[in-house]
Formats: structure tokens, C-alpha cells, sequence
């Protein structure tokens, strides 16, 4: 696809943070206290990612990638297909000539709320920015505007512009819109708001991510969202999709979604890691996104620093009753103190008073990095892993042309982009598996707000009316 002028806006729906202020000290006193360091001992070997397990974990991503393109349901991985048939074919010059951005959050209450709701909330929120672009784009007498759709939780995509939802994940749990198209819900939200528009495109937001970066880069093949939750897709042959009926791509490729958070075989987990999953709204599903994801990193810490305060020495005496609260402590909590170098580290202090009201020793602090830090490694090596086991499947199907030129992986995701050690570990892991000289051709580059930019891209290439492009 080549574009002469492109003027792009991307409302932003995210999950919305309460805010916190200084707590009040809620402590519990207790007896019979231990050493914590034989909790940190066996959570560093229970959460290991020594290569083997790193070989073992891209090898099954690679064999599940190839059962759940065989069939629908042949393995962890939904492999669902994009439609997208038309990639951008990368623009050597300027031609995107705007950009306007807005971000809204959604209210807690709507996660759990009706699909009516929801997808109203989200009309309205584009309604506003609509507005705010006063005089400055006009369309053709006839036209209506079309949009892009990013949606970015599975779907049974049935073509470019239809979805029925699969199931809701990253904590959302809302009513009334399971097997529906969720084309139609926004499309009915838009009505109902007065909204002259439709969605052109439906894109999950990896797809979106792949396609704009793409737009910049032809050597993107792969792109990984890595934020509240996680996903990846690629750039497949549509030879190799056993599962795909119907008519033949005039380009002989698409994209496919892996849907890789459901992905679960032979990821090391340890008793924290089981006890979140069994007190979670989808018990048993979502494993690689559970042990990955910006969502759950800072849950899994909470629980293991939970066991070291009530059944060790961690806080001394007391166990802070705020420790107690699911999801207190944050990812972005623990990237915080994980960038703390001072002697005293006393940012750290800082955040376990201020978070979950822990007066913490040197020592305590010393161990809490050690307990953020073995958690984060492991997210990030395994991580890395995934985009190993995608890289070799498409190697496997087309020798040379992945690891024997210059491979781009596009990363997306606040996780991504503002953990340092996380995005090390995970550089490292790649490292490790491919080899130094191969390793040479595989770029792994942020692309901030790709998925915006090529939902928008996508919908320009699947809008009903003639353009000249």
C-alpha cells in the first residue's frame, strides 16, 4: 500500500488507576517468626529460566503455533486469522501528515459492567474527539467517516470488518457480548450517539501494531504487545494455514494472531503463581499472560512478599494489613524500586510505605528488589522465548529468509517500554537461544502507538470508496 496523505487520530480506552495517598500503618503482630531467605531461595529456583527451559519453552511455542493453524482448537494458541490481506508496503517518505492522540480511561465499574455500556462509554469518547477537530477535515459530499477498530481481546474474526468475541481477558468481565460481533456493538454505539460513521476495519491491536510499523519498515515480521496483558502476531504464507477456507489471498500472506497469553506448556511456575491463577476470573486459562504481562507481575510479588511477612521476618513482627489487599503493589511499583541505586535504597523504603504500609529494614528493602527482580526475569526471558518460537516456525517454512536477513520484531506496551530490566531480560533471552551471529539480524525495536497508526492504515486500505493511493 502506498499513501499520499494520511491525516490519523487514535483514541486511547484503557484501563483506568485509582489513585493512592500516604495510608494509614495497619499492622499485625505476630510470634514465631523465620528467616525469610529460604522463601527467596526457593523462589529463585522455582521461577529458573536456565536455556534449557528457554529451548524447551520456544520449541513448544513453535509445534502449538502449527496445531492451532492445522485446526480450530488444536492447541493452546487460537492462531486466529486477520483478514488482513494487503500489508503497507512501507513509506519512504513523510506521508502521514497528522497525528492527534487522546487517551480515556475506562471506569473500573464498566470492566464488570453490560456491552451496551461499555461500547457507549467508547462511542462517547470518540464523539468528543470528533468534536475537537473543529473545522480542519472535510469529506466528500456522500461519504461517511471510517474508522479503525482496535480491539484488543480475542475474536473469531469473520472478515476484515466483523469479529464474534471469544471471551474477555486482562480482567474485563463484561455482560451480553459474548458471541457477538463487536463491529455491530460499536456500530450501534456510534447510532445511538449520532455518530456519522463505521468501522472499516476490525484490527486486534498486535495486528495494528504490525501493520504500522510495517508502514515505516518492510523487515517487520513480527510484532509482541507487552503491557497490561500480552500478545504477538506475524506475517504468515497462506499455504501454510491448513485451517483457512476459502478464497485464495491475491498477496499470499495475511497476518495471524497467535493469541499466545492462553500458550502454557512447560512454563516454570511456583505456589504464588497457583495460588493467583486459582483466585482469578479465568482460573486455568491465560498461563503465559499470567507470568508475563504488567497485570500480574506486581501480584505475583504482592503474594510472595504476603508469605515472607506472615510466616517469616520480612517486616519484623508485623505483616501490613494493606500487603493483604489483591493487586495493591503494582508492575510500575516494581520497576520503581528496581531502578533505585542508592546505598540506603530508600525509594524503595519509600514505595513499601506508601503502598502497601510497610516500615521496612535495609535488608527487608535488599530482599524485596531480590523478589522483583526474580519475577521480572523470568517474565522477560520467557517473553523473549515466545518471540524465539515464532521466529523459528517461520524460519522452518522459509529457510534464510528470517534468521539469514535483517528481522524486525515491533514491540508495543508501557511493560515493554518503561521496565529496563524487563526489556534486558528479554534481549538476552533471544540472545541466548539464537546465537550471537544470528541474533545480528534480529532488530527488536519499540513502536510506540503502531497499533493506532495501522488500524487507521488498515482502514484506509479496506474503506468502500475509491482513493487514490
Amino acid at each position: 500500500m502506498s499513501v499520499n496523505s494520511l491525516a490519523v487520530g487514535s483514541l486511547y480506552v484503557s484501563r483506568s488507576r485509582s489513585r493512592r495517598g500516604v495510608p494509614p500503618i495497619r499492622m499485625t503482630v505476630r510470634s514465631n517468626i523465620v528467616s525469610v531467605a529460604p522463601f527467596l531461595t526457593k523462589l529463585q529456583r522455582d521461577s529458573a529460566t536456565p536455556l534449557p527451559v528457554l529451548r524447551y519453552v520456544a520449541d513448544a511455542m513453535t509445534t502449538d503455533m502449527r496445531a492451532g493453524l492445522a485446526t480450530d482448537g488444536g492447541s493452546d494458541l487460537k492462531m486466529i486469522l486477520s483478514y488482513v490481506d494487503c500489508l503497507p508496503s512501507g513509506g519512504k517518505q513523510e506521508r502521514v501528515i497528522a497525528t492527534e492522540f487522546e487517551q480515556v480511561s475506562i471506569p473500573q465499574e464498566l470492566m464488570f459492567g453490560t456491552s451496551e455500556e461499555l461500547f457507549d462509554f467508547i462511542a462517547s469518547g470518540l464523539a468528543n474527539f470528533a468534536k475537537k477537530e473543529g473545522g480542519k477535515f472535510h469529506l466528500p459530499h456522500g461519504r461517511i467517516r471510517e474508522i479503525g477498530f482496535t480491539f484488543s481481546f480475542p475474536v473469531k474474526q469473520t472478515s476484515i470488518d466483523s469479529g464474534i468475541l471469544i471471551k474477555w481477558t486482562k480482567g474485563f468481565a463484561v455482560s451480553g457480548s459474548a458471541g457477538r460481533d463487536v463491529v455491530a456493538c460499536l456500530n450501534e454505539a456510534m447510532e445511538r450517539q449520532g455518530l456519522d460513521m463505521r468501522v472499516s476495519a476490525l484490527v486486534n491491536d498486535t495486528v495494528g501494531t504490525l501493520a504500522g510499523a510495517r508502514y515505516w519498515d518492510d523487515d517487520v515480521m513480527v510484532a509482541v504487545i507487552l503491557g497490561t496483558g500480552t500478545n504477538a502476531c506475524y506475517v504468515e504464507r497462506i499455504d501454510a494455514i491448513p485451517k483457512l477456507r476459502g478464497p485464495e489471498s491475491f498477496s499470499g500472506r495475511t497476518i495471524v494472531n497467535t493469541e499466545w497469553g492462553a500458550f502454557s506448556n512447560g512454563i516454570p511456575l511456583t505456589e504464588y503463581d497457583r495460588d493467583m491463577d486459582a483466585a482469578s476470573i479465568n482460573p486455568g486459562e491465560q498461563i503465559f499472560e499470567k507470568t508475563i504481562s504488567g497485570m500480574y507481575l506486581g501480584e505475583i510479588a504482592r503474594r510472595v512478599l504476603l508469605k515472607m511477612a506472615e510466616v517469616g521476618d520480612l517486616f519484623g513482627k508485623s505483616v501490613p494489613e494493606k500487603l493483604s489487599t489483591p493487586f495493591a503493589l503494582r508492575t510500575p511499583d516494581l520497576c520503581a524500586m528496581q531502578q533505585d541505586n542508592s546505598d540506603d535504597l530508600q525509594s524503595v523504603g519509600s514505595i513499601l510505605y506508601n503502598v502497601v504500609g510497610a516500615e521496612s529494614s535495609l535488608s527487608a528493602r535488599k530482599i524485596v528488589v531480590e523478589v522483583s527482580d526474580a519475577i521480572v526475569k523470568r517474565g522477560g526471558r520467557l517473553a523473549g522465548a515466545g518471540i524465539v518460537g515464532i521466529l523459528q516456525k517461520m524460519e522452518e517454512d522459509s529457510r534464510g529468509l528470517i534468521f539469514g536477513k535483517r528481522t524486525v520484531v515491533a514491540m508495543d506496551g508501557g511493560l515493554y517500554e518503561h521496565y529496563p530490566q524487563y526489556r534486558r531480560y528479554l534481549k538476552e533471552a533471544v540472545t541466548e537461544l539464537l546465537g550471537l551471529e544470528i541474533s545480528k539480524n534480529i532488530v527488536i525495536e519499540h513502536s510506540k502507538d503502531g497499533s493506532g497508526i495501522g488500524a487507521a492504515l488498515l482502514a484506509a486500505t479496506n474503506s468502500k470508496y475509491d482513493h487514490d493511493y
